[in-house]
């Protein structure tokens, strides 16, 4: 795949100083995505951590599976990085972000898909009644409708501009995935555990019912999913550990709570996220 540049934004950097406390600095940097390579090995899997945190997922082998299929999913980095840079690391080479989407029915029975799965399941069936549980399972052991697990991760001050692109170019991957019988092609719903979190602060009023927590996502553009999503439901991540998310941005003193929210939408309502994408990210 070629890569393709992305709209420079504005990048937002912190730094810590003893004295005034954090200070922020507006940095202008361009993106460009990239095929995803085993170079990126280290930066996805960070940013998986980021996401399942202390579940009990193999985030590892994971990595190894988006990486193995370079036919779908892209990596964001620096367009240019300054000659005189400082960095131990070449910057260049840094992850800022990346999007994937691994077929869970195609890899049924490999370690991390099942534990997944496993996770998904187990959360639903605390949070959830027994029948949304019992529909989820179904759903993902229906082999003659594929469950592709939409990944789409990126350090917080990136700017969700950047998503736009990257989830077209995702839906072009997958459809000349399918056109040429690659894996992954064939999707009829995508699975998403999306960043979220709650500010008991910030209520919403409700008739007849107590008032509900506002719903934040950590990337902004998820909300259009969330909307078209036939099965949603949140789980509590405050226990761990997850006071700071990458980008280091901290819930130290701000009263969120910390949450993963799981949404299945169909194939067919993407057009319409699309759109939405388009509406609100077009630059």
């Amino acid at each position: 795949m070629a890569s393709f540049k992305v709209a420079s934004d504005t990048f937002i950097t912190s730094t810590f100083n003893s004295v005034d406390g954090i200070e922020y600095s507006e940095v202008i940097v361009d993106f460009e995505a990239h095929t995803i390579t085993h170079n990126d090995y280290n930066g996805v899997k960070k940013l998986l951590q980021q996401l399942f945190l202390k579940a009990h997922v193999n985030t590892s082998e994971l990595t190894d599976l988006l990486i193995q299929q370079n036919h779908i999913g892209s990596v964001i980095r620096q367009a240019e990085v300054p000659e005189d840079s400082e960095e131990d690391e070449d910057p260049a080479d840094e992850v800022f972000g990346f999007i994937s989407m691994l077929n869970l029915t195609e890899r049924k029975g490999v370690q991390c898909v099942e534990e997944v799965k496993d996770l998904i399941l187990g959360q639903c069936e605390k949070i959830c009644p027994h029948s949304v549980t019992d529909d989820l399972e179904k759903v993902l052991n229906d082999t003659s409708k594929p469950v592709g697990l939409l990944l789409s991760e990126r350090f917080i001050n990136v700017p969700p501009q950047i998503a736009l692109p990257l989830h077209k170019q995702l839906q072009e991957e997958m459809a000349e995935a399918l056109n040429s019988n690659k894996p992954s092609g064939k999707c009829h719903f995508y699975l998403m555990i999306s960043k979220t979190y709650k500010d008991p602060s910030k209520t919403i009023p409700a008739r007849g019912a107590p008032p509900k927590d506002e719903l934040t996502f950590v990337n902004a553009e998820e909300e259009f999913f969330y909307e078209q999503a036939t099965m949603k439901f949140h789980y509590s991540v405050q226990e761990e550990t997850d006071s700071v998310l990458s980008g280091r941005w901290s819930f130290d003193d701000v009263p969120m709570k910390p949450q993963r929210t799981v949404m299945l939408v169909p194939a067919d309502r993407m057009s319409a996220v699309m759109d939405k994408l388009k509406e609100y990210l077009t630059v």
